[in-house]
């Protein structure tokens, strides 16, 4: 008996570090998306603006860091007397204000130490907030996006995921579900981006013939097509990206279950592949608007879409479902960025499309899952078990995913708006029109991205104060042409 004892002892020590391992190493791998999202947003945006796209994305990161520790974690996952709304201890990570987190990881059979939870949520933490980065790209003020990154992080990102995640958040217990953040960190995500690119409006370029600086949408309904300068470095951040995303989901069962990691990873990989092949058949295929030629940028985003879409069910569905929510996302994709065109909104990375529309779309495709793993009410248990009990339980979980998603997006909103507005109101949220159009790296940080490619007399900084720039720079935005 004491040698059998000591034996369960053993194993549960060595379960503990195995969980604590992986999800240590799970967390590094949706750090290291950080990267991915940089060379991303570099990539598909013009290059006088690459070093400061480059710059948000290192400071939102370290922002996001201080307002996980100092509220958000608090707000999310602490104790409370209304702990079915938010969170309202452990602030600065005061680790006895998690009772009930704790518990509920027991419970769950997680045997991670409170820490590498910690850990793992302020990465998902700074996911949610590199996500409004490329959608404001090219012409917000890094102050106020410093300032929007930080209330984001520190009270509406955690107070959705309280609702969704927290042992008694009021979602969770209505049934909803979101296994690692369809809605929670991309929809979210996505919906501030929105608001953000809505009220700071879309880019500007300078006219050939009278340089004046206007709108690239015009009144007549065109568009000024503004173009990535790095399509490489853009396709390298989608790698980086797609490899983080199965720490992203993998890590996500707090624990180190090989069956269950691979089936997540491998539902994570089929939604990523049918995303990029649903995208690559569409543009081979359409005339217009894209001449039957496959696009890099969009096929790209194809892959982040199905990626964002199996998030909230990649532990639950089939492969063939999982196949199923990655092509419906790369549609997705692709004809929502032609409606917010159209709707003029600026997003020069698609992150709109991406992460609001393909992480609702993730969301609701939750009802897909096994019907064993959905819930189904008392009342509606004779049906649940009979004939068509699939059916019943699906079209229920639905009803439920979709009352949560919309909640969670309305506040969001919400949110959003308000905060944007008393940052447009009392700090500005749009650099100068001229900053704009010589460049950011240039106005704001004094350097060019790439030094190696500019004019040698350009390369001292005191030829970089008197904004030294070739030739077409000076005339006109050199990535920008009066077309389509």
């Amino acid at each position: 008996m004491v040698w059998s004892q000591a034996a369960l002892a053993q194993d549960s020590d060595l379960d503990k570090k195995l969980d604590t391992i992986w999800v240590i190493f799970a967390a590094c791998l949706v750090f290291f998306m950080n990267a991915g999202f940089g060379m991303l947003e570099a990539g598909f945006c013009r290059r006088k603006n690459a070093a400061n796209i480059l710059t948000k994305n290192l400071v939102v990161f370290s922002i996001a860091t201080l307002a996980f520790w100092s509220f958000g974690f608090a707000f999310m996952m602490g104790d409370s007397t209304i702990e079915s709304i938010i969170g309202l201890k452990g602030f600065f990570f005061n680790e006895g204000g998690f009772s009930e987190y704790e518990e509920m990881l027991v419970n769950g059979g997680k045997s991670i130490p409170l820490k590498a939870a910690f850990l793992f949520q302020l990465v998902f933490a700074g996911t949610a907030a590199t996500i409004v980065s490329g959608a404001v790209a090219e012409r917000i003020k890094l102050k106020a996006f410093c300032w929007f990154s930080f209330f984001f992080v520190a009270i509406s990102y955690p107070i959705t995921g309280h609702w969704v995640w927290a042992n008694h958040g009021w979602l969770k217990e209505l049934g909803f579900h979101d296994f690692a953040g369809s809605t929670v960190v991309h929809a979210v995500g996505g919906m501030a981006a929105l608001v953000g690119s809505w009220l700071l409006g879309p880019r500007q370029y300078q006219r050939k013939d009278d340089k004046k600086i206007v709108s690239r949408y015009k009144d007549d309904g065109t568009r000024v097509s503004i173009y990535p300068h790095n399509l490489s470095i853009a396709a390298l951040g989608c790698f980086i990206l797609w490899l983080g995303w199965f720490g992203f989901n993998g890590g996500s069962t707090l624990s180190a279950d090989p069956e269950k990691i691979t089936h997540i990873i491998l539902t994570t990989n089929i939604a990523a592949t049918t995303g990029v092949l649903a995208v690559f058949l569409i543009t081979s295929s359409l005339e217009e608007p894209f001449q039957k030629k496959p696009e890099l940028s969009r096929i790209i985003n194809g892959t982040l879409g199905g990626l964002v879409s199996i998030t909230a069910s990649s532990a639950y569905v089939e492969l063939w479902v999982a196949a199923f929510i990655g092509i419906v996302a790369g549609m997705l994709v692709v004809s929502s960025v032609e409606v917010f065109n159209k709707l003029r909104i600026d997003d020069p990375v698609g992150a709109i499309s991406v992460h609001l529309i393909c992480g609702t779309w993730g969301t609701l495709a939750f009802a897909l899952s096994n019907p064993q793993n959905l819930p189904c009410e008392k009342d509606l248990l004779p049906l649940c078990n009979g004939v068509g009990f699939a059916v019943v339980k699906r079209l229920q979980q639905l009803g439920i995913q979709l009352v949560g998603v919309l909640i969670v997006l309305v506040f969001t909103f919400i949110f959003s708006f308000i905060t944007w507005s008393i940052l447009r109101k009392y700090v500005g949220i749009r650099v100068l029109p001229t900053h704009e159009i010589r460049g950011l790296d240039l106005k704001l940080h004094g350097l060019d991205a790439y030094y190696g490619f500019i004019k040698k007399e350009c390369i001292k900084k005191e030829c970089i104060k008197k904004e030294c720039l070739t030739k077409e720079e000076e005339e006109v935005d050199a990535d920008t042409l009066e077309s389509e």
